[in-house]
């Protein structure tokens, strides 16, 4: 990142992470020696303040995203949307996703409510291995509600415009790096930008053989990209 910013590149990291609210993350993220301002970060949940305002909101969410919905009227009934994002194996989570949580938003669905969801991942990288991510229960709630789900998160158009919009960039002179062939990758180049996969997180070398989607670069670890862009940028 130092060798980057020294470059004169801009930066701004767009993540679906659903675990923690923007401080949270930018605080994380500067304990492990990344220097960055909490501005330069872009997460789901602050889209979705934006995209939701003035609306009454039934969120299934991860509870360290809820000061990132600051200004939502959050309630469990009577709802204008509903809105999924996240899931892990925590009790406090599981209690967000159970059965009777889902079958208040289906009901909540089948009354009128919009469906969103911040992402719909269907698996997300941990240290102990790859877990069920929220899309498998955003894909159960479009199917018994006759539904489609509006994806704020990556891979939609808008969650790379704002980016986008933030750095002041064209998205053809952009490169979007990251580890999710699919979130990261084809979000970015149906978007226009330029793209680097990187071989760490989320890469499955089984996945991006089956793929259909062509990077502008591969690289084993983002500690390369100065060199490569260097070179090729």
């Amino acid at each position: 990142m130092r060798r980057l910013r020294g470059a004169g590149h801009r930066l701004r990291f767009v993540t679906n992470s659903t675990v923690m609210s923007r401080a949270q993350l930018g605080e994380a993220l500067r304990v492990m020696g990344f220097a960055l301002d909490d501005e330069e970060l872009q997460t789901t949940g602050g889209v979705a303040a934006r995209a939701l305002a003035g609306k009454r909101v039934l969120a299934l969410t991860m509870p360290g995203i809820v000061d990132d919905l600051e200004g939502l009227e959050l309630i469990g009934i009577n709802a204008d949307a509903v809105l999924v994002g996240g899931a892990d194996e925590s009790e406090e989570t599981g209690r967000v996703f159970s059965y009777l949580n889902l079958n208040r938003a289906f009901h909540e669905l089948c009354a009128g409510a919009e469906l969103y969801c911040l992402h719909r991942n269907r698996w997300w990288q941990t240290s102990d291995g790859p877990r069920l991510d929220a899309g498998a229960f955003v894909a159960g709630l479009e199917y018994a509600a006759g539904v489609e789900a509006t994806v704020l998160g990556k891979p939609s158009p808008s969650y790379f415009t704002a980016a986008l919009e933030a750095l002041d960039a064209d998205p053809e002179l952009t490169w979007m790096v990251g580890d999710d062939i699919e979130g990261d990758v084809a979000g970015a180049e149906r978007h226009g930008m330029r793209t680097v996969l990187v071989r760490t997180g989320k890469f499955r070398p089984d996945d991006f053989e089956a793929s259909n989607v062509h990077p502008h670069a591969i690289v084993s670890s983002i500690a390369q990209l100065p060199d490569w862009l260097e070179q090729h940028g």
